[in-house]
């Protein structure tokens, strides 16, 4: 039969997951489906349990669960345990569900690209399920590294918990992770982070991927900064939830193709 795995969020009208793993499924040559569910926060544990209970082998978990899936797992990975948030739900051989995260995984394999790390100073924009992942990739990549948040409570709260400090766009730093929605379409006008406070020669990743070029990384280039969208970072994270449930992992050219694809033909449309 058909393995169906799908994903859990709320909107869901912005979501690439689905090019991504069908992508995936093709390459692997895998019998496997891949749904949209927009679920909203209240109905959250009642729909995951009926996804469970149908025997959805797999449900990627998007905004605003990634907390809130932690407490539905039967088995948590370390890194869960670590970040306090779970982007993946996988119904293991013997019922049990799995919580992992694998947007981690996707920061880490983003910025190795574009490394080495060891030493370099850091600032993450923003304190939210995906600030919390990138903290935990930038700890395994030996980076130092700071918290700027709107929320100075929230930011403190995530320093605590991920062994990091708050901190402000004006120290030095070699690296820029924003991870807020600031940016994304119908605002791609915003930005969350000032061109003049944007250091000349530094990289700055963007986890927005829609639209592919955000003002921030528009403005980054004309100051003289490298800049990585956040394809990559999405590619990568999705590869993995695949390979957790399958065993076989896809090529990242291959799903970055497909999800650039879909882009340019929503960008037509």
């Amino acid at each position: 039969m058909t393995t169906r795995c799908g994903i859990v969020l709320h909107p869901a009208g912005h979501t690439l997951s689905p090019v991504l793993h069908e992508a995936a499924y093709v390459e692997l040559g895998l019998d496997a489906s891949f749904e949209v569910w927009d679920v909203r926060s209240d109905a959250f544990a009642s729909r995951v349990a009926e996804l469970r209970e149908q025997g959805v082998r797999q449900l990627a978990v998007s905004l605003p669960h990634k907390e809130s899936a932690v407490a539905l797992a039967d088995e948590v990975s370390d890194a869960v345990v670590a970040i306090g948030a779970a982007n993946t739900l996988t119904l293991t051989g013997d019922g049990a569900l799995r919580a992992d995260n694998t947007d981690w995984i996707g920061v880490r394999a983003t910025l190795e690209a574009a490394g080495p790390w060891q030493g370099a100073r850091a600032v993450v924009v923003g304190a939210g399920g995906a600030a919390r992942a990138a903290l935990y990739a930038l700890g395994q990549l030996g980076i130092e590294v700071s918290i700027v948040n709107r929320t100075p409570a929230r930011a403190e709260r995530l320093a605590a918990d991920l062994g990091a400090r708050v901190g402000t766009l004006d120290e030095p730093w070699d690296l820029l992770v924003q991870t807020t929605p600031v940016g994304m379409e119908p605002e791609s006008d915003a930005t969350a982070v000032p061109a003049d406070r944007l250091r000349p020669g530094a990289t700055v990743l963007d986890a927005v991927y829609r639209p592919l070029e955000t003002r921030l990384l528009r403005e980054a280039k004309a100051r003289g900064c490298r800049a990585l969208d956040g394809l990559d970072w999405l590619v990568h994270q999705a590869a993995e939830q695949v390979r957790l449930w399958s065993g076989r992992e896809p090529t990242a050219a291959a799903l970055r193709g497909a999800a650039e694809a879909a882009l340019r033909a929503a960008a037509k449309s």
